[in-house]
């Protein structure tokens, strides 16, 4: 396929100002991401976690631009990208239960669509890119606010290459009752896509979001490297849910935060499957009293794949709460990470946050561990962590073939229970889709 424009490979400030001129941003965004590129080569690689090295900066190509402008109909877009987008729902999906859906193709947005009577009521729902262009004092009051590019080194290639994304914007007292969504296709080879997504739920309001991410297999190592921010005002709810199903090429390195004022509430439902690596922690910092942060997640690993993900709950403030449950599969020798943290400020009371990680191993290749992490320096506070990991039981293996079940079918059944804190969590169409892949990966024991 054709491109409208495409940056050599590799690293460089030339890139970055190309970019820049490509997509016409005022000279701020310009020093902003060049100072973000400094930022990333002075630091190191990450060598707590998964082996990064055969993650070479030098061969992916940082910005690929598929199309001039973007489309205002599915029909206007080409083929291949119609197919990527049908395979995914997205259009059907589009007339039936969604507020709004976004598609991104590489770096850019090339469709967004949100229902008439939101924009009358002033919910904003456009690219990051168009943000930038169309409301740069609230764009520039919340971009980059919580996760600085010095928060990590993928954060600062993030800061430095960011493209689309979403910008959500919902005012006072105004509820999203139908989710919006936005699914980021990758279909390139050595490609980085390096969105930023931001959402502010203004007082009193609610949205719901659903990020869907895949990528064709290729040849060649690819990079994921989002960034989102959520802003949850007093008395707001954020309900950000993700399902991200990469091609076994993909290193998926996101770094994701929410901050949570008075009384308001934010969730994440996180659930990854696919890549070679993902490194993922989404986190709620609970700013004022009454917030409260939830994650629920599952992932997935098979053969040659490390899912090493969790989440950490900030509180700084009193009579907050929290809550981490995650749920993760091995199978084919994959290596399932568990890194989960509570942080509690001195001199907070009436603190609730429990953490709860649960691991099933499907065979005798795989692995899984628990890493948790509490740090509390409150007395009046309520705090527990607790971690299992285990095999099918054999047991329930033999009733459920006692019953006339194959052993994939009866796997599939305990493994579809398992899942369940996590999938009762979605909408239904999604939690068959989920219950369709479980079922299609889980191999004979």
């Amino acid at each position: 396929m054709s491109h409208y424009f495409k940056a050599k490979s590799g690293i460089s400030k030339d890139v970055i100002i190309q970019l820049s001129e490509q997509k016409k941003e005022p000279q701020w965004m310009c020093d902003f991401r060049l100072n973000a590129l400094d930022i990333f080569n002075s630091m190191f690689m990450p060598v707590w976690g998964p082996d990064l090295s055969l993650l070479n900066f030098d061969l992916i190509c940082y910005y690929l631009k598929p199309r001039a402008f973007q489309a205002n109909s599915w029909q206007e877009l080409s083929c291949e990208m119609c197919q990527a987008f049908e395979c995914a729902g997205l259009p059907e999906a589009e007339k039936s239960c969604l507020s709004g859906v976004g598609a991104q193709y590489e770096s850019e947005m090339v469709y967004k669509h949100i229902r008439q009577d939101l924009s009358d009521k002033g919910v904003i729902f456009v690219d990051s890119d168009t943000a930038l262009q169309k409301y740069p004092e609230l764009f520039k009051r919340y971009f980059a606010t919580l996760i600085l590019a010095q928060d990590n080194k993928f954060a600062a290639l993030n800061a430095a290459f960011w493209s689309g994304g979403s910008f959500i914007y919902v005012p006072p007292h105004v509820h999203v009752e139908l989710p919006l969504q936005t699914y980021f296709s990758i279909n390139s080879s050595q490609f980085g896509q390096f969105e930023r997504t931001i959402i502010i739920a203004d007082e009193g309001s609610s949205v719901r979001y659903i990020e869907g991410c895949s990528a064709e297999m290729q040849n060649g190592r690819s990079l994921h490297a989002g960034v989102v921010e959520l802003f949850a005002h007093e008395n707001a709810h954020i309900r950000y849910t993700t399902i991200q199903n990469w091609a076994p090429t993909i290193y998926n390195l996101v770094t994701k935060r929410a901050i949570a004022y008075r009384n308001s509430r934010v969730e994440w439902i996180d659930g990854n499957f696919g890549s070679a690596v993902t490194m993922k922690y989404p986190s709620v910092i609970l700013k004022e009293s009454g917030a409260r942060g939830l994650l629920v997640s599952l992932s997935t690993a098979g053969k040659c794949q490390i899912q090493d993900t969790g989440g950490s709950m900030i509180h700084e403030a009193s009579e907050t709460s929290s809550h981490i449950v995650s749920k993760s599969l091995s199978d084919s020798g994959g290596e399932a990470i568990f890194r989960g943290s509570i942080k509690c400020k001195s001199g907070l009371e009436k603190v609730k946050s429990f953490m709860q990680c649960d691991s099933l191993i499907l065979d005798n290749e795989s692995r899984a561990q628990s890493i948790p992490k509490i740090d509390v320096r409150s007395n009046n506070v309520a705090v527990s962590h607790e971690a299992t990991i285990g095999a099918i039981d054999r047991e329930q293996l033999f009733y459920c073939m006692s019953r006339g079940m194959t052993i994939a079918e009866a796997k599939a059944l305990i493994v579809g229970g398992f899942a369940s804190v996590f999938t009762q969590e979605l909408p239904m169409e999604y939690a068959v889709e989920i219950n369709r892949l479980l079922s299609r990966n889980i191999g004979d024991l």
